[in-house]
């Protein structure tokens, strides 16, 4: 049902592969080579304005009693907290910029104003999701062991709730990553797994009161002490932090929605084990290129996601300055023109919407769902290629010996998708032509 053979789904032979490969180290060395200044400025420039909004969020908590300041003071906090989990706490706990040797934006050092310890973060997301990118079974952002997203799943009854599961974790994001790296419901036999695992719940326990203490007692208790007297302490304590609740959540939305764009819609593709633990790091590329997906941003958008927009270039490179994922995105697509492989991206509101309607579809037992395990739009295997093909062949790229155009899985996505459009159009010519001669 998911992809098993990677190269042969890409229509890609391993001297391909190595080729593709190579290709992409070379982007990764011109990358690492320019590294100066600018990026550098860059980082020193969005933390400065991450203080300063969240500065002015906080200020504006004080005259929160008013319904002026109470929306901007919750938008503000909002995007700031955006901003410092996107762009700086996520990119600074990848090592994007150790190479300043800055123990102030070391992945060594770097705390997030999350309820995730930095520590757990950087075990389940840096070294479990990007190493085993959408391997089931392995990759616990594969429906977080909460939501139905592929049919390699087996659907129960308890998926029913996908909508109002995933309605629940978008709104409260940032507990759901929190209580990720405890795994819940794994069984812990020997007293060392054990003790770990108590160890861990406290660290999660002793973030999150941190946060709360942050959030919801210091500064809500600081703007009624200070403005109380003229408002009353009660209400001004409950306004302000009430307008920190919804900075929260905005910032708990928003990532859900960045995060669920990047490997939820058609065309980011899910693998099973096989030959994960010997494949090459050019076949690790692949698989990257292939289950990640982008949206359609322009600065503004593509910082408020982190750079998270170019999903497909943070998975080829996760450790490179996300500023300079526009540039490298570039060169990715030409690669992705001259392999024939599909660049899965799409306008950010579409990309959303594809992410519900998997979850929604997903939430019914395959009995309910018409496109085969095989081919649809949320899962595919190299055996959608296979119908008519002898036992035991493998996908290939084809080469026009006139023109040197490949022929590979893009092309073989696109040759499929018409065939239907022509399928299609042949049934609904047939009904119709059924419909006249019953008329006449």
């Amino acid at each position: 049902m998911a992809i098993t053979d990677i190269p042969e789904y890409a229509h890609l032979s391993e001297a391909d592969v190595e080729a593709l490969g190579a290709e992409l180290d070379a982007i990764r060395a011109d990358i690492e080579a320019s590294r100066g200044e600018r990026d550098a400025r860059y980082l020193r420039n969005t933390i400065r304005f991450q203080r300063g909004l969240e500065l002015a969020g906080r200020a504006l908590l004080f005259g929160s009693t008013k319904k002026s300041a109470w929306w901007a003071g919750a938008g503000a906090l909002g995007v700031a907290k955006i901003v410092e989990n996107m762009e700086l706490g996520h990119n600074v706990m990848h090592g994007q910029w150790d190479w300043m040797n800055d123990p102030e934006v070391h992945s060594s050092t770097w705390e997030w104003d999350n309820t995730d310890p930095s520590a757990h973060w950087k075990h389940t997301h840096n070294y479990i999701h990007h190493k085993y990118t959408n391997v089931l079974g392995m990759d616990d952002d594969v429906g977080y062991g909460l939501l139905r997203v592929t049919r390699d799943q087996r659907w129960r009854p308890f998926n029913y709730g996908n909508l109002v599961y995933n309605t629940i974790l978008a709104l409260a994001f940032q507990y759901g990553v929190a209580v990720q790296h405890l795994e819940l419901g794994k069984k812990r036999r020997t007293t060392e797994e054990k003790e770990q695992h108590k160890r861990d719940v406290a660290d999660v326990l002793t973030k999150i009161g941190k946060q709360v203490a942050k959030d919801y007692l210091a500064y809500p208790a600081l703007v009624s002490a200070t403005t109380g007297h003229k408002v009353g302490y009660v209400n001004a304590y409950r306004k302000a932090a009430t307008a920190t609740a919804l900075g929260n959540v905005i910032r708990n939305v928003w990532s859900n929605a960045v995060i669920f764009c990047g490997h939820f819609p058609d065309g980011a593709e899910k693998f099973t084990k096989q030959d994960i633990d010997s494949e090459t790091q050019a076949e690790w590329y692949l698989r990257q290129m292939l289950g990640s997906a982008n949206f359609e941003s322009g600065f503004v958008l593509a910082f408020m996601s982190g750079n998270l927009s170019y999903q497909i270039e943070h998975h080829i490179f996760p450790d490179l300055p996300s500023n300079r994922y526009a540039e490298i995105a570039v060169r990715v697509r030409a690669l992705c023109d001259k392999y024939d492989l599909p660049y899965t991206s799409g306008p950010f509101p579409v990309q959303y919407a594809k992410t519900w309607r998997t979850i929604a579809k997903l939430s019914l037992p395959d009995k309910y769902l018409k496109a085969t395990a095989d081919d649809a739009p949320e899962t595919a295997s190299e055996r959608r290629f296979k119908q008519g093909l002898p036992e035991g062949t493998r996908l290939q790229a084809t080469v026009d010996e006139r023109t040197g155009t490949r022929r590979g899985l893009r092309s073989a996505i696109a040759g499929l998708r018409d065939r239907r459009r022509g399928g299609r159009a042949e049934v609904t010519e047939l009904r119709a032509s059924r419909d006249a001669e019953a008329a006449a």
